[in-house]
């Protein structure tokens, strides 16, 4: 089964407080209208970072700043292996505009499970909890 590396930014209203997370729903494909953390696949030469700043331009037209690892999914679909690795991130530069999403929302560690994750997504959600303000 081929394995597929993406980052995810987990992009928080603050890092030191962390009261709310920007969560997309995604807007193709298969599991569209499903809600997952923004990113995408590491291009060859780049680090995670480096990776997850350009996706963050790419689908929402902002800067960030990856903080810490959160953790790293690994998670089978039907077809490829997922290997995810999370990242806090803050936005550094310019306004979240939806380039590829469908929606969007900021989500408070009482609303995180008030939508429908990805499957792979819903691994991080618990450790998103416990770091959370």
């Amino acid at each position: 089964m081929e394995t597929v590396k993406v980052v995810a930014a987990v992009i928080c209203d603050s890092p030191q407080d962390k009261k709310s997370i920007f969560a997309t729903a995604r807007g193709y494909g298969e599991f569209k209208g499903l809600w997952e953390f923004p990113g995408g696949k590491i291009e060859e030469g780049e680090t995670p970072e480096q990776a997850l700043v350009r996706e963050i331009r790419e689908e929402l037209d902002a800067e960030i700043a990856v903080g810490d690892l959160i953790g790293t999914v690994e998670y089978d679909y039907p077809t490829f292996h997922l290997s995810m690795d999370c990242f806090w991130c803050d936005v550094v530069d310019g306004e979240l505009k939806l380039l590829e999403a469908e929606d969007a929302k900021w989500l408070s560690k009482d609303a995180l499970h008030s939508v429908r994750w990805l499957p792979a997504d819903i691994a991080l959600i618990e450790e998103i909890e416990k770091q959370m303000g």
